[in-house]
């Protein structure tokens, strides 16, 4: 009963946040949004910092991949192994996208930065599910929500193109698992230890976004990084220590 209703719990935050995102206007994509504080062109690079400042993602990536492929992520659940490795090769494709975007920054990159993004945040939500709640509930979310995070970039990408944008459905995407991963820790326990980990992700993301809303002003103090090449490293951090449990955890 109680596990009920805890899942009675997130579903509800689940459908009042559905509700509340479309029940207000189209959100287009702000033109501002690509004029990031550091735009410096080194070695014939533009933006050099904020394509750079991707090569961990590719790294993790790569490291992630390899750990699951050789079979040697023993802090995992091997009923998951493919949501990690999805979770992995997410992370690398966002190292390639988020460069590539960052290089000629504009509405129709920017597709290739959150199209990725998406398959890393879908694949660590449903592994978290099936960590703390159900392997077989992980499984049935897991293509669904993986299509979903697809679809709803697609959808803003078309409705760009079509002049009258909305992020609603990509902002759900984004920031509603941001919201119940730690509603989960807090509600479930884990099949493994090492909660620690996860709440590092968690930490290491939110520190991320705050890096993003500073972008400038952090640039201005610091000189040689802006907020947004600290949130690319911050974000990075996140996908290492979810590599790092997948080695350490029990």
């Amino acid at each position: 009963m109680l596990a009920d209703k805890r899942l009675k719990t997130l579903f509800a935050i689940i459908v009042v946040a559905t509700i509340v995102i479309f029940n207000i206007d189209p959100i287009a994509q702000d033109p501002s949004y690509h004029n990031f504080a550091d735009q410096r062109r080194i070695s014939g690079i533009a933006n050099f910092f904020n394509v750079l400042s991707n090569l961990p993602f590719v790294i993790i990536g790569i490291m992630g991949i390899r750990l699951i492929a050789s079979h040697k992520a023993s802090g995992g659940l091997e009923e998951l192994q493919a949501m990690y490795l999805t979770f992995f090769i997410g992370t690398l494709l966002i190292g390639f996208g988020s460069a590539y975007y960052h290089y000629r920054p504009d509405n129709q990159t920017l597709l290739w930065d959150r199209l990725p993004m998406t398959i890393a945040f879908m694949a660590l939500f449903s592994a978290i599910v099936g960590e703390y709640i159900s392997t077989r509930l992980a499984w049935k979310l897991f293509v669904p929500l993986l299509i979903l995070g697809i679809v709803s970039v697609v959808y803003w990408q078309v409705t760009e193109i079509n002049g009258h944008g909305d992020l609603r459905a990509y902002a759900l995407v984004q920031f509603l698992p941001a919201l119940l991963i730690p509603l989960i820790l807090w509600l479930f326990d884990s099949k493994l230890n090492g909660d620690k980990y996860i709440w590092g992700i968690v930490g290491a993301y939110a520190v991320s976004k705050l890096m993003e809303l500073f972008d400038a002003g952090l640039y201005s103090i610091l000189g040689l990084l802006s907020g947004h090449s600290l949130k690319h490293l911050f974000a990075a951090f996140a996908t290492l220590v979810f590599y790092w449990a997948l080695r350490k955890r029990r």
